[in-house]
């Protein structure tokens, strides 16, 4: 893993362990903004309230036998994914740089959030469903668990869940244990992990990082933006990642593999990939996958023949609405760093 920091632990994989459909839990991205808490599962309650007709409090076991078992194959990405190409237009300070690795993708297990909500009396008049963590952030003053919501809408889909397995063992720490929330299609920000409390409410959370977790405009200071001034992040954008070679490799002329994975978000797909061998002058068709289902990445290949000398390798992604990702970061810079979906690119340099 390439270990960006150690407490809070935030770290993600070498690109090439992208290249399998499932993520193994060793070298699935990890993304925090506390210590890993540590949750005793026999004394751990998950508590439902809010605008439901009668409040729920839940043991673990109690949650496992009461509700049917779910799975859903799902990919997880961080909002701040691929921020070092953004970081290289322009400099943002104080986040993680994080490469094109900050995305994994698990087989989850667990129950339905709407056969949850329903059980509870889910009032119409609830228009958000809000999630708090075990994890207690030190960035925030005063210090404050890590939150976040969704509209009613989607934490009522059939593929939101309230996870305890992934890959088909037990959620381990690191990723949330004993529960935690799997919003697919959306940003990571929204899949809360350690789960203690879910709220049915009329507006979105008011949690810090519900609205840190925003597009502000690229004059903006994020030091004093207030949560009006940006654009809040939900559904994922359409995006797109080279996964090998490797960045600065330097490699034989000649015909070379070029793959990665193409990821549209919310419930689209990606419908094709175009990769560059000549920074953009031409462009070939790449072999895609069929999507698993609309929550997962798809992976993508293709064979280029490479000159001897410096190469620069592009990809860019189209969705199954026509939609195709912007050219440059500069399109898409912004102060926080998040939702970089311009075209991955990849400089090499190849020998005779």
């Amino acid at each position: 893993m390439l270990v960006h920091e150690v407490e809070p632990y935030n770290a993600e994989p070498p690109p090439a362990a992208l290249l399998s459909q499932l993520t193994p839990l060793d070298t699935f991205y990890g993304r925090n903004h506390a210590p890993i808490p540590r949750v005793d599962v026999t004394r751990w309650r998950l508590r439902v309230e809010g605008l439901v007709e009668h409040t729920l409090e839940l043991s673990f076991d109690e949650l496992r036998h009461r509700f049917p078992e779910r799975t859903v194959v799902a990919t997880l990405q961080c909002a701040g994914n691929r921020r070092a190409d953004l970081m290289e237009f322009r400099d943002i300070p104080g986040q993680v740089p994080w490469g094109p690795a900050a995305t994994s993708t698990a087989c989850w297990s667990g129950v339905r959030l709407a056969d949850v909500l329903a059980a509870a009396g889910l009032r119409e008049e609830a228009a958000h469903i809000a999630f708090t963590g075990a994890d207690v952030s030190p960035q925030t003053d005063p210090p404050e668990p890590f939150g976040g919501s969704v509209p009613v809408a989607k934490a009522t889909s059939d593929e939101v869940l309230l996870a305890w397995a992934m890959n088909g063992e037990a959620l381990p720490a690191a990723h949330g244990a004993p529960l935690r929330v799997v919003v697919p299609g959306w940003i990571g920000a929204r899949s809360v992990k350690w789960l203690r409390r879910i709220t049915a409410q009329l507006e979105p959370s008011d949690n810090h990082f519900q609205t840190e977790y925003s597009i502000l405009p690229p004059e903006a200071d994020p030091r004093t933006a207030g949560p009006d001034d940006g654009i809040t992040l939900g559904p994922l954008a359409l995006h797109c990642a080279i996964l090998q070679p490797d960045r600065d490799a330097r490699l034989p002329a000649g015909p070379t593999e070029v793959t990665g994975y193409a990821l549209a978000g919310e419930d689209r797909t990606v419908a094709r990939v175009d990769v560059s061998p000549d920074n953009g002058r031409s462009w070939t068709h790449a072999d895609l996958d069929a999507p698993e289902n609309p929550w997962t990445w798809q992976h993508w290949r293709t064979t280029l023949t490479l000159p001897v000398g410096e190469t620069e390798l592009l990809a860019r992604a189209w969705d199954s609405t026509g939609t195709v990702e912007p050219e440059s970061p500069a399109t898409v810079w912004n102060p926080r760093g998040y939702a970089n979906n311009s075209w991955a690119g990849l400089h090499l340099i190849c020998h005779s």
